[in-house]
């Protein structure tokens, strides 16, 4: 069994700051990439960022410049860092996993159960 916990949401004034984690635990045999979705009321699921093992990262252009993703291997952890938030980042942010659970294993997509993220104007 594989699970993935978020920490880090809350409530926050436009401009500030939050840094969400996820944490992933189970039986995992390596994890390609992690990365961070959003869901506001009313409409898809987006890509906010995302990490490959490498460390090569990608970012929706809205929070270019803005948010960091990075990832702790070893705790296999990853973080979204959100600096200059703004309203219209409100929304539940969703962390995901492309992993293996054996050498030769098929890679599957988990998700963690989403953390609220509130910007106040």
């Amino acid at each position: 069994q594989v699970q993935l916990v978020e920490s880090g949401g809350g409530l926050v004034q436009a401009g500030g700051s939050l840094r969400l984690s996820c944490a992933a635990s189970g039986s995992i045999f390596s994890i390609n990439a992690m990365g961070w979705y959003r869901q506001a009321p009313g409409k898809q699921r987006e890509l906010v960022a995302s990490i490959v093992s490498g460390d090569s990262t990608n970012y929706r252009d809205s929070v270019k410049g803005r948010f960091t993703i990075s990832r702790d291997n070893a705790k296999n952890t990853v973080y979204l860092q959100m600096n200059s938030l703004k309203p219209e980042d409100t929304a539940v942010y969703y962390c995901n996993a492309d992993l293996r659970k054996s050498t030769w294993g098929p890679v599957f997509r988990y998700w963690g159960q989403g953390t609220q993220v509130t910007v106040s104007s």
